[in-house]
């Protein structure tokens, strides 16, 4: 039995090249387990913002559904990463991504969420095909550092005001549009306590800070009576046969104005945001060569669009590419075994439904999460050159109206639309790419035609 393990062990070791990187079994593994305690806030969050349980209410997605969406998709665009491109990161549905998904595409612009889903298809189908392509690095030259680091800001922004409104922190106005909310009342009490302990958590530097800071408040709302406690802790997952597919079958009516925009904001951020974190981790993990590229770049580009065509397919917002997979870097993972670590766990967290349905259909437990995500995010905007005004004219327009106008697609186009006029007004159209020209038309047109 022993020798079975050992030659096991030496063919995974082979594989992977963990003694290559000055690892081992155990420490890959263990950096999977962190990863996924830093990244499991995902599985009560993203049902709670796709789901008919939260905001979105009879639009929504069925709740069980997305639970076991979300799950599946993160083993599977994780796996992908681990096993094919080998790099330690973690994937599922992106923080931002289903905000836009669930607030700017079923919400605002009234898309079904079985359309949405196709929209999603298609976009990790494009994705694909550029990843595989030379036309990756293309497009990545192509949009300015600048702005890419304002989408990522306002995303942020975008995200930390949804998780304000969700608390009861921010509340609507008829004089102003938003006011302070009512501390007196319990549910935005424990958002604010959420919060508290959360900031704590995170300034501590504990790798589960956002979990841990879920169950803490999900803890006190049981003992205050806020949440509910589950009627059981365990059960088979199931809820897919409601969602798998749609955007297959959806998929011809993805092909309209109004989808062009939601697959190319989508397409847009998941492009930058998984080159940008592939780009991160690496570097943390000593990966990148001596150049500072991306070993592998193309692979691990394809592995997060497979993601993301998957769980469309089987019904959860963009998959992508996971900045806490940093957490397990810095626990020592170095290659794609802390990925497959991290996916086993998505696996086994696939059966707790119970216990992350009472999180989810509480906005006041998940809303703290958002405004750290959102936070975290918004680290961006200190890399912006703030002092140039060709720079910072169209990044504070996209950051600014992200959350102004609920719609992460509106900050985009509002930002690709200034930047190429702003550049000619400083005498540096030259500077600009063809791309850009092409994206302030399709915008322009967006903002003419098709937005309501």
């Amino acid at each position: 039995m022993s020798t079975v393990l050992t030659r096991t062990k030496g063919r995974v070791d082979e594989y992977f090249g963990i003694s290559d990187h000055g690892s081992t079994v155990k420490r890959e593994l263990m950096a999977g387990t962190i990863t996924f305690l830093a990244m499991s806030y995902v599985l009560a969050v993203n049902p709670a913002i796709l789901g008919d349980h939260g905001v979105l209410g009879a639009k929504g997605m069925p709740t069980q559904a997305v639970f076991t969406a979300t799950a599946v998709a993160a083993v599977v665009g994780t796996l992908v990463m681990g096993i094919w491109a080998k790099y330690p990161v973690a994937l599922a549905p992106g923080m931002g991504l289903n905000a836009f998904f669930a607030y700017t595409v079923i919400l605002n612009m009234g898309i079904p969420w079985q359309e949405a889903l196709s929209g999603t298809l298609l976009s990790g189908i494009i994705f694909f095909v550029l990843a595989i392509t030379k036309v990756r690095e293309k497009i990545i030259d192509a949009i300015p550092m600048q702005m890419k680091l304002a989408v990522g800001a306002g995303i942020g922004m975008f995200v930390a005001f949804l998780g304000l409104k969700n608390a009861g922190i921010v509340v609507a106005s008829d004089a102003t549009l938003v006011h302070l909310g009512n501390f007196h009342k319990g549910t935005t009490l424990l958002a604010l306590f959420g919060l508290l302990v959360t900031v704590v958590f995170l300034v501590l530097g504990w790798h589960g800070a956002v979990l841990y800071g879920i169950l803490s408040t999900t803890i006190l709302g049981i003992v205050t009576g806020l949440v509910e406690l589950p009627n059981s802790v365990a059960e088979l997952p199931h809820g897919l046969d409601k969602t798998f597919g749609q955007a297959v079958i959806h998929l011809p009516d993805a092909f309209t104005g109004q989808m062009i925009i939601v697959v190319l904001t989508m397409l847009f951020v998941d492009f930058f945001d998984a080159s940008g974190t592939l780009i991160g981790v690496a570097n943390q993990a000593g990966l990148l060569t001596k150049e500072g590229k991306l070993e592998r770049a193309g692979q691990a580009l394809a592995a997060d669009s497979v993601g993301t065509a998957a769980g469309a397919i089987i019904g959860t917002s963009t998959t992508t590419a996971y900045v806490e997979s940093t957490a397990g870097v810095s626990a020592g993972g170095r290659t794609g075994l802390t990925a497959v670590s991290t996916a086993g766990w998505f696996l086994l967290a696939m059966f707790f439904f119970p216990l992350f349905a009472v999180v989810a259909d509480v906005p006041a437990v998940t809303a703290p999460a958002l405004i750290v995500v959102g936070v975290l995010m918004s680290r961006a905007l200190g890399d912006i050159d703030w002092s140039r005004l060709e720079y910072a004219v169209p990044a504070f327009i996209t950051v600014i109206m992200m959350p102004l106008t609920y719609s992460i697609a509106n900050g985009i186009a509002m930002g690709l639309l200034f930047y190429p006029i702003v550049m000619v007004a400083k005498r540096r159209g030259r500077e600009v790419h063809p791309v850009m020209w092409v994206l302030m038309v399709v915008f322009a047109s967006y903002f003419w035609f098709l937005a309501k």
